[in-house]
């Protein structure tokens, strides 16, 4: 029987090279859509990331990476499909999940099905929004995280504290050796349900200015300055005012600033953030060279934002 995917895959350099490719997913697209008996009808690219993602009329069509890409989508996939139906269930603005499963093809496919959200990333919606729109912004997306911050059943045995982190090794090894140190005694308190990945492409703003979380990926259970930390430097990187509308007054205090420190030693992503947002490696030789200028990123707000505002925190 021929393939419904005929392209060889055997390293991520394959999959980068097809994964946003409408003819080479679309046989594999209308089995999916098929098998769940959902109309089949033209296929649109969307905003790309490590999986196939299409527009399919009203519907999202995900597709994960086979293992053939070296890309391990075990947890992926469980993890996606536990924290979408616990945001549908917490009435979290998020798509709804219509299907899930796998196709045994070439490969094995992995796939999800969510309903198709009309919306606009936030890192553009921002370009155009005025102050009042943006603080507004930032206050429903603190009440949708406030939602999802909450303690749950473990889900997929991810433990940010002490799994490995090749993000970081790119760190001169006394700030390596300081951080992993820190984060072993620091005590991060409580654990609780984290999207893990609230970048401006996962947050998209409706025609009625409604806010909607995409890509639960990167969901797991974590401290919840693990989601803040991340959130502050998204904010503080696409305007200073949405920021304000997330954190209040809160923001440039010390408390901010070592909240923002010891959420992102921890997350996933921190050390590309801090290369993003911060400054390069080589810029730190200790973990005190971070705080530091940590702090000077974020005492400037002062300067910027709204005074004497009651703080969310």
């Amino acid at each position: 029987m021929k393939s419904l995917f005929s392209a060889e895959i055997s390293h991520w350099q394959d999959w980068e090279k097809v994964f946003q490719s409408i003819p080479e997913f679309t046989p594999l697209v209308e089995h999916i859509l098929k098998k769940e008996c959902l109309p089949v009808v033209d296929i649109e690219n969307l905003t790309p990331g490590t999986n196939a993602v299409f527009k399919v009329g009203g519907y999202v069509v995900k597709i994960f990476a086979p293992a053939e890409s070296g890309f391990d989508q075990t947890v992926d996939l469980p993890t996606e499909l536990f924290a979408m139906r616990r945001a549908n269930e917490l009435g979290v603005s998020a798509p709804k999940l219509i299907a899930d499963g796998f196709v045994e093809d070439k490969y094995r496919f992995g796939y999800l099905i969510t309903e198709y959200i009309n919306g606009v990333e936030l890192f553009k919606a921002a370009e155009i929004m005025s102050d009042d729109e943006k603080v507004a912004v930032g206050r429903k997306l603190r009440d949708i995280t406030d939602k999802m911050n909450t303690p749950c059943e473990p889900f997929n045995g991810i433990d940010v504290i002490n799994d490995e982190n090749r993000r970081w090794n790119k760190y001169p090894e006394r700030f390596k050796a300081e951080r992993l140190a820190y984060i072993k005694k620091f005590d991060y308190g409580e654990k609780v349900f984290v999207h893990g990945d609230l970048c401006g492409d996962n947050i998209l703003i409706s025609p009625e200015g409604e806010l909607y979380i995409i890509d639960f990926a990167d969901s797991s259970l974590a401290p919840g300055i693990y989601e803040h930390a991340l959130v502050a430097f998204l904010l503080e990187y696409l305007d200073p005012m949405l920021m304000y509308g997330y954190f209040g007054d809160y923001v440039s205090t010390d408390e901010f600033i070592e909240m923002c420190f010891d959420g992102i030693l921890i997350h996933d992503y921190g050390g590309e953030v801090i290369m993003h947002c911060v400054g390069q490696p080589n810029e730190f030789e200790c973990l005190e060279d971070l705080r530091e200028k940590i702090r000077k990123k974020f005492t400037a707000l002062r300067r910027v934002t709204p005074q004497n505002q009651d703080s969310p925190l």
